[in-house]
């Protein structure tokens, strides 16, 4: 039986899962909005290189460093009491493991509970390192924004047939390495339940369809914040009115109803 009131940790991830419990996530970059996320019910809360776009007013997230993600993750650790903090390896700071170490210790020194990356087979030596360390690992799937000139530009990934039993391969790769969360993003939605089915860790979608084990947003596109045209997996809870308390709120209740995302807001 999951208790919501109580602090989540790594391992509970999976007892969401074996619940069917779905996990909520969003991003969060300074101590007030952090507070008021926990204090939705938030389970995790992610300091996401996303700061790059979001705070730094950036074209990408490639320019931001791991003392960047550190600076804010102190800052968000402030603000939280419940929610497992989760902090973005940047753009080549995990390349090898030494540099991967290194990094991670300083994102869990500034009091994430968890460190994410993104790729699939060339990333599973460093998770496997990391892990055994005692650094819990989220992996990043599908459209992974710092391979975005590789990827040429943000596009949905694992349409093709080979793609998507690549990916699968690479979750599969990822989970026996140790990572212990897997954050799928802009897939379809039936490689996603594929994907979700073939894992016994969590997996978190955003834009990846309501059958996987949670669901995560960027706060500041959730709040209708950001600037510019929303992606298509993006849902405006504050537009509807009320607080910002209001739309956090509804965001988790969203999330564990399954009635986001919506299949309008998933791709096939």
């Amino acid at each position: 039986m999951i208790d919501l009131n109580r602090k989540v940790t790594v391992p509970e991830l999976r007892a969401f899962k074996a619940s069917r419990v779905p996990i909520t996530m969003l991003t969060a970059y300074d101590a007030s909005l952090a507070r008021r996320i926990d204090q939705a019910g938030v389970d995790c809360v992610l300091v996401g290189d996303s700061l790059g776009n979001v705070i730094q007013g950036r074209s990408s997230t490639l320019p931001v460093t791991v003392d960047d993600v550190a600076y804010h993750a102190r800052a968000v650790a402030r603000g939280l009491d419940r929610a497992l903090l989760v902090a973005d390896l940047p753009f080549m700071s995990y390349h090898d493991r030494p540099t991967a170490m290194h990094s991670a210790a300083c994102l869990m020194r500034a009091g994430a509970g968890m460190v994410k990356l993104e790729g699939g087979a060339p990333v599973v030596e460093v998770v496997t390192g990391l892990v055994e360390q005692g650094i819990p690992v989220c992996a990043h799937l599908g459209l992974t924004p710092q391979h975005v000139h590789r990827l040429g530009g943000y596009r949905v990934q694992g349409r093709e047939q080979a793609m998507a039993d690549a990916l699968v391969e690479d979750a599969l790769a990822l989970q026996a390495a140790g990572a212990a969360l897997l954050v799928v993003e802009c897939i379809p939605t039936k490689l996603a339940d594929r994907v979700t089915t073939s894992l016994d860790i969590p997996v978190i979608g955003i834009g990846a369809g309501a059958g996987v084990d949670g669901q995560v947003l960027v706060s500041y596109d959730m709040l209708g914040i950001s600037p510019g045209r929303a992606p298509r997996f993006v849902r405006d809870f504050l537009s509807a009115g009320g607080s910002i308390q209001q739309a956090l709120q509804a965001f988790v209740g969203a999330v564990r109803e399954r009635e986001f995302p919506s299949p309008a807001e998933s791709f096939e």
